[in-house]
């Protein structure tokens, strides 16, 4: 699993891209991303179904991955490597059941979320927001996630108010990766 999930994981927005989806996600792997969740919210299913195909053919030939944002069919029927589930979705053990391959993150926000997440079987979970960040509250802080790193044994993603200059700081905490929106948007 560790061969897929990588130290920066990029969240698709096309509404914040500053290109067509096609050319911003291109820009993103010329840059060096190999991790992406598709997580297009204001889409019908039939509309989020043909952005994962094309998610799908745009990587192909790089040694990289997406997972689909709390679809776990879109996901499935697509070949994403994984499904990515907000804190509060379905639950983790039913998709493991059914789906044993698949990989499954889980979005937390506190301490003893992610300790749930962990015991119901995600792979890795996202920690946020760890910086201000627009509409997403109060901010957890490095120290918090570092907190979170020391008590989960799965990987940790901090997500939230993350540049580039905040990255080093970031891993130093022990955080598996980065994930963010605008952070890679190139």
């Amino acid at each position: 699993m560790h061969r897929i999930l990588k130290r920066y994981y990029a969240i698709t927005d096309r509404k914040q891209f500053k290109y067509d989806f096609e050319t911003q996600i291109k820009r993103m792997l010329d840059r060096g991303i190999r991790f992406f969740q598709l997580r297009e919210k204001d889409l019908t299913s039939d509309e989020l179904f043909k952005y994962a195909e094309t998610l799908e053919k745009i990587l192909r030939g790089y040694d990289a991955f997406f997972t689909v944002n709390d679809r776990t069919d879109i996901a499935v029927f697509t070949g994403a490597v994984g499904v990515h589930l907000p804190e509060k979705s379905v639950p983790i053990e039913i998709i493991k059941h059914k789906f044993p391959d698949l990989i499954v993150g889980k979005s937390c926000h506190s301490l003893e979320s992610a300790i749930k997440a962990e015991k119901e079987g995600a792979d890795y979970i996202f920690f946020s927001p760890i910086f201000e960040t627009p509409g997403k509250g109060r901010p957890v802080g490095l120290e918090n996630l570092k907190k979170i790193v020391e008590r989960v044994n799965i990987p940790v993603y901090a997500l939230g108010g993350i540049t580039e200059d905040k990255i080093r700081d970031v891993l130093e905490t022990g955080a598996y990766g980065v994930a963010g929106i605008r952070l890679f948007i190139v």
